[in-house]
């Protein structure tokens, strides 16, 4: 089945809006054109409306605090019981049935990366979802996609509380590293096995995830917002080697130049929030300008349920406000997150062989008049009721 958008405003991301068609077949963009497209077998006339790709949140706890359950008394984000969790999924605590995941596919989000919360140092394992509604193995598109770290205040208050370490920054660290080292003596033991032809018996889920990220399969997702945190990260980073993503990064302000040179990428945010905690105090509402502008990869998080994900784009059109352009805001919430994600090269823009995880929009997203008319996940429409 060819189906062909017709007559829309097209915002392609990669490149300016214009008016024209978007020929989607099997799932996939096959064509984008200006002018007329003819060869489809069902036409959908989008004249006077907007087409966008659907937008993608890199740092997302939908499905794990779910509405009505509570923001930690009865979620499933965080397990508080061991500062050393990497053994942990995010999908398994994932319930498809939340309905925020309705209300955003309303705010045009097809695709986030759900991890667990920044309460543990060494946190848990991410995942990439496209919000189709059905069961999470269906909507799995990668997993694990990360490893969830944290430094600073929240593992500080956690089992400081409990009297344990870690209670400062100084033992967030050092937990971070003695989990690393025992990676990398784990990965030995395994290799040496190897070379002697003897089967490994010694296999630990907890030293298995670290091994794909010291190995480079997949990132490391560190919860980062003072920018002596944000450092600190770096320095871990690299003294092991592994690839590694800022979350939140709130001072990172201070220190782009640093981010610069060491091409740090940065998940933003959340925008429209205020200062909670001690580590946001700093907090400047310009930030995500400063970061994009200076070179920095940098894409918007919602965090829901912070910021109910499906704010996605007001939260974005905040931005206007502190200097940000309307062209980089849409690839703050679009190409950019799918690039952070390692998946520019299936979402975020519209481009021919890409996914069609199209967005009909009445108006201009960053107009608070304006409401997602459909919405079709690699071209299939969505239900939004």
């Amino acid at each position: 089945m060819r189906t062909l958008f017709r007559g829309a405003k097209v915002f392609p991301i990669s490149s300016d809006p214009f008016l024209g068609d978007v020929l989607v077949e099997d799932g996939k963009i096959k064509e984008v054109e200006k002018n007329s497209i003819s060869n489809a077998d069902r036409v959908i006339d989008l004249k006077g409306k907007l087409l966008l790709p659907g937008f993608v949140d890199a740092h997302s706890h939908i499905g794990l605090y779910e509405e009505g359950v509570g923001f930690y008394y009865g979620s499933d984000g965080n397990e508080m019981t061991d500062p050393v969790t990497p053994n942990v999924r995010a999908i398994d605590a994932f319930n498809p049935q939340d309905p925020a995941i309705l209300r955003a596919l309303k705010g045009g989000v097809t695709t986030v990366m759900i991890l667990p919360g920044s309460a543990n140092p060494i946190g848990g394992q991410g995942a990439i979802l496209k919000l189709n509604p059905s069961t999470v193995d269906e909507m799995i598109v990668k997993e694990p996609a990360g490893l969830k770290m944290a430094f600073g205040e929240n593992p500080k208050r956690v089992y400081g509380e409990q009297k344990k370490t870690p209670s400062t920054r100084l033992g967030v660290t050092a937990v971070v590293r003695d989990y690393f080292l025992k990676v990398q003596d784990y990965m030995a033991e395994k290799e040496f096995a190897k070379k002697e032809g003897k089967p490994f018996t010694k296999r630990n889920s907890k030293y298995e995830i670290g091994e794909m990220v010291l190995k480079g399969e997949i990132p490391a997702r560190i919860h980062a917002h003072r920018a002596d945190d944000i450092l600190t990260a770096i320095r871990i980073a690299e003294e092991f080697g592994f690839k590694f993503i800022i979350e939140h990064g709130t001072e990172g302000y201070k220190i782009v130049d640093i981010l610069k040179e060491k091409k740090v990428s940065v998940v933003s945010g959340p925008l429209l929030t205020f200062r909670t905690k001690y580590e946001l105090k700093d907090m400047r509402m310009e930030a995500l300008k400063i970061l994009n502008e200076n070179g920095i990869l940098t894409s918007l998080m919602c965090d829901h349920p912070v910021i109910p994900l499906e704010y996605s784009s007001i939260q974005a059109a905040a931005g206007l406000r502190y200097g940000s352009k309307e062209k980089d805001l849409l690839k703050i919430i679009t190409i950019n997150p799918a690039k952070i994600i390692g998946m520019d090269d299936r979402i975020g823009s519209i481009e021919k062989g890409k996914d069609a995880d199209l967005v009909v929009w009445s108006g201009h997203p960053f107009d608070m008049s304006s409401k997602v008319e459909s919405i079709y996940i690699e071209g299939k429409k969505i239900p939004l009721e």
